[in-house]
């Protein structure tokens, strides 16, 4: 596959886990990464070991959910790397774990902040810049409780699905803009977030499902969602915008299967037997 040589790519989330690996596999492949989260010293480990690899990294601290914080984070990285190519959304939160009437709504809130809220801000920070360039990614990451409930994590369910469709609404809008928007479901995989879940006893009592799989070895490693990234950021699903595509499976599966999925309007949020008065408006 060709090199991301000369191309900007801006990682959320991009300190540890997920966002880490995602952010060392694009400047391996030649793009220069900005990684964006709160916690300046796990940022500027990432840009560290990218610094060791030969690359070239800048770590952004930002609060994503403020948008003055936001639009201040891509217009620094504009300055001092270059006009955006790929921005992967893959900052997440998951600490409301039970049933409503138990957490906290302050940090059920702040869950659906952190995943649709911090979303929305960084897609809006690039899109006009690189809608005016004609060419672009947007990666959007959802998860479990996208395509199903999760009742043990109603605020991340709920908040992941609202990004799974405002990826369709970013995409549509996008049509023939030659900037593509997708989402990308990681799989379960071992992170900061998972064993918070893990180990806390909300965890413990509303998740016991949780520790099974991992103890079943019933997990992917994170350099699976991080080869999918890249291959998106190299254009190799545009097909696929306003849908979702998963690291569970092997890219060439994904590729070959892309008719299919057009054709019967798969990987996208439908609401199934509500009849006519459900079809969308047109504009």
């Amino acid at each position: 596959m060709a090199k991301l040589d000369g191309t900007v790519a801006v990682v959320t989330g991009g300190g540890t886990g997920i966002g880490r690996h995602i952010s060392l596999a694009l400047a391996a492949e030649g793009a220069q990464v900005a990684v964006v989260a709160r916690r300046r010293q796990a940022l500027e480990a990432t840009v560290a070991e990218i610094a060791t690899q030969s690359g070239t990294a800048l770590a952004v601290p930002a609060d994503l959910t403020d948008r003055e914080a936001t639009d201040t984070a891509f217009s620094e990285i504009a300055e001092a790397l270059g006009p955006i190519d790929t921005l992967v959304n893959n900052a997440g939160a998951f600490s409301a774990i039970g049933p409503i009437w138990d957490v906290d709504p302050d940090v059920w809130w702040a869950d659906v902040e952190t995943n649709l809220r911090s979303t929305f801000h960084c897609a809006r920070a690039v899109l006009p810049q690189m809608i005016a360039r004609g060419s672009g990614h947007v990666i959007n990451m959802i998860g479990g409780g996208t395509a199903a409930p999760l009742p043990a994590g109603s605020g991340y369910s709920a908040s992941k699905t609202g990004v799974m469709r405002l990826t369709e609404c970013i995409a549509a809008t996008l049509d023939g803009t030659g900037v593509f928007c997708i989402a990308m479901a990681p799989g379960l995989v071992d992170t900061d977030m998972t064993r918070h879940q893990l180990s806390s006893d909300a965890g413990r009592k509303h998740m016991p499902g949780l520790a099974k799989r991992f103890a079943e070895g019933d997990f992917l490693p994170p350099t699976r969602a991080a080869d999918l990234a890249v291959a998106i950021a190299k254009g190799h699903f545009n097909r696929l915008a306003g849908r979702a595509v998963s690291a569970n499976e092997r890219l060439a599966d994904t590729s070959n299967a892309i008719p299919d999925i057009e054709d019967r309007d798969l990987r996208v949020l439908r609401l199934i037997g509500l009849g006519p008065t459900m079809k969308p408006i047109d504009t």
